[in-house]
C-alpha cells in the first residue's frame, strides 16, 4: 500500500454506530452514580418521544446535549472516562453493515479516514480505539486546574464539522480529490457539501431534502437489507 493521500469522513451516531454515545454515556454515568438517577429517567423520556414522534431526530439530539451539559458541571474526567470504557466494549460491534463495509474499502485503499461526532470527545476517543481510525474528533468540554468539569465547552462540534475537516486537510497537507464523507443528519452538511462523494445514510427529513435537491447518493439500511434512493 501506497502512502495515503485520499480521505474519507464519517459521522459516528446513526452512520456506524446504530445507538447514541451520548445517549449510553449518560446512561452509564447515571448508573454509576456521578449523574443523579433522575437523569436516566429524563434521559429515557426525550428517547421515548423521539420513538413515539413527538418531534424529530434532531430535537432528541439536541436534548441529550443539553441534558449532558447541564448534568457534567464539578464531574470529574477520570469518570466520565471509565464510564467510557464501560461503554465501549459492551456496545462496539453494534454498527452498521454499509459503514463496516465502507471502512473496510477505504483501509484496503489507503485512505485517511475520520470521525466527527457531536458526542464527548472522551467516549468519542475510547470508540476510536476498535474503528482505528486516524483520527477521531468529538465535542470537548472544558476542565478546570484540577480536572474537573466546568459545564462548558470548548469546542462543539456538530455547529461545524466542516471546520474540523478543514484543519485536519491543513495538518496533514491533504486535498478532497476522491474524498468521501458519510452523515445522517443536517450537522453533517457542512464536510458532505466539501467532499467529492457525499453520502446521506438513513438520512433525517432534513437531510433527505437537502441530499435530493444537490442529487447526493442517498443510501438506507433497513434490517439487514442494503438500498439506495434514486
Amino acid at each position: 500500500m501506497g502512502k495515503k493521500s485520499k480521505i474519507a469522513v464519517f459521522d459516528i451516531d446513526g452512520t456506524i454506530f446504530r445507538k447514541n454515545l451520548s445517549f449510553e454515556l449518560i446512561n452509564e454515568l447515571s448508573w454509576m452514580g456521578i449523574f443523579q438517577k433522575s437523569v436516566r429517567k429524563e434521559l429515557v423520556h426525550h428517547y421515548t418521544n423521539w420513538l413515539n414522534h413527538k418531534g424529530v431526530y434532531d430535537d432528541y439530539r439536541q436534548a441529550l446535549v443539553k441534558l449532558y451539559e447541564e448534568n457534567i458541571k464539578g464531574c470529574k474526567r477520570e469518570d466520565v472516562i471509565k464510564a467510557s470504557k464501560i461503554v465501549v466494549p459492551f456496545y462496539k460491534d453494534r454498527t452498521y453493515i454499509f459503514a463496516n463495509n465502507l471502512i473496510k474499502k477505504f483501509k484496503e485503499e489507503g485512505y485517511y479516514i475520520i470521525a466527527i461526532s457531536g458526542s464527548p470527545s472522551e467516549i468519542v476517543e475510547e470508540y476510536n480505539k476498535y474503528l482505528k481510525f486516524d483520527a477521531a474528533f468529538g465535542t470537548i468540554y472544558e476542565t478546570d486546574k484540577n480536572d474537573f468539569y466546568t459545564g462548558k465547552y470548548i469546542f462543539e462540534t456538530p455547529k461545524d464539522k466542516g471546520l474540523v475537516v478543514r484543519q485536519y486537510l491543513a495538518e496533514n497537507n491533504l486535498t478532497l480529490e476522491g474524498s468521501f464523507g458519510v452523515g445522517d443528519t443536517e450537522s453533517d452538511i457542512k464536510f458532505l457539501e466539501m467532499v467529492e462523494n457525499p453520502i446521506a445514510f438513513n438520512p433525517n427529513a432534513n437531510l433527505k431534502k437537502i441530499a435530493e435537491e444537490k442529487k447526493w447518493r442517498i443510501v438506507v439500511e433497513k434490517k439487514d437489507v442494503i438500498y439506495e434512493i434514486n
